[in-house]
């Protein structure tokens, strides 16, 4: 094995920070809901890319700045959310369905993304595509940069609102033992659409930085699954920072690992510290 220089070293550690933060991103309205909800909702990785293809339709044929998309994303997928939301209260889905409905429902926005932008591959091209700057002997991309600020300040807005507001300690009080909660009149149903309508517009959020740093294709919805579904349990469900921290240590442990070995070996690292972390620290979920 060739043991690689420092400065490639340290570009990998750096891309696996950006790249972890993509993770933590797609990761923060899984564990909200998982944790908060009880709902394991894979159409959360659809809705992300449903996102990432209205961005790049809006920015490439629209002519918007593609961060200025979030203005039409985020409301709109706050509306299907707490739709969905409703749909499962008035139907009374149970966790385990909620796997398979969702699953469901993921293969149907993958069809729908397929009809609408065919199955070719799609790039955004925008002021932000090319833009770096140089660091010493490091080179930042703009658009992952953009990518780990928007993960921190979602991750940070998302603590604080769960750890210093009313709505977030009736959030946590409803997820901890509803009937408590509602006995001290917490409405739990509105809550749910709330919090169900804000992981909507996290996944928005997370498809615009997805059109910002990838080729996008309706088939790449599933290759993000198992590494997110890895940050979001190590992190910790129902965490605000725990999907990005350990979406973080997942991006470089695969960085460096591909630096070091092959690419082939990076998931066997990434679930290695799942498998770890499972077996060490259960209490974590």
């Amino acid at each position: 094995m060739t043991f690689p220089s420092s400065a490639l070293l340290a570009q990998s550690v750096l891309s696996g920070v950006f790249v972890g933060a993509l993770y933590g991103l797609l990761g923060l309205g899984l564990s909200l809901s998982w944790g908060l909800l009880r709902q394991i909702n894979l159409a959360h990785f659809a809705l992300a890319f449903l996102g990432a293809y209205i961005s790049y339709q809006l920015a490439s044929v629209g002519g918007m700045d593609p961060l200025a998309t979030l203005l039409v994303i985020a409301p709109c997928f706050f509306a299907i959310g707490a739709g969905l939301q409703w749909l499962f209260a008035r139907f009374e889905v149970t966790p385990l369905n909620s796997l398979l409905v969702t699953f469901g429902l993921t293969v149907i926005v993958e069809a729908l993304i397929q009809w609408l932008w065919t199955a070719d591959f799609r790039r955004l091209e925008s002021t932000y595509g090319d833009a770096k700057f140089r660091l010493g002997s490091l080179y930042v991309p703009v658009p992952e940069l953009l990518t780990l600020g928007m993960a921190i300040a979602l991750s940070a807005a998302v603590w604080a609102t769960l750890r210093y507001t009313d709505l977030g300690r009736s959030l946590r009080a409803a997820a901890e033992d509803a009937p408590v909660a509602a006995a001290f009149g917490v409405n739990e149903r509105a809550l749910a659409l709330v919090l169900a309508g804000a992981c909507a517009a996290l996944a928005g959020a997370a498809g615009v930085c997805l059109a910002l740093s990838y080729t996008l294709a309706p088939s790449q919805i599933y290759t993000w699954i198992g590494v997110v579904f890895a940050a979001v349990m190590m992190g910790g469900l129902g965490r605000a920072f725990g999907p990005l921290i350990a979406g973080i240590v997942i991006g470089v442990s695969e960085a460096v690992t591909m630096a070091l070995t092959a690419p082939s070996w990076a998931p066997l690292v990434s679930f290695s510290l799942l498998i770890a972390v499972l077996l060490l620290r259960p209490e974590k979920l």
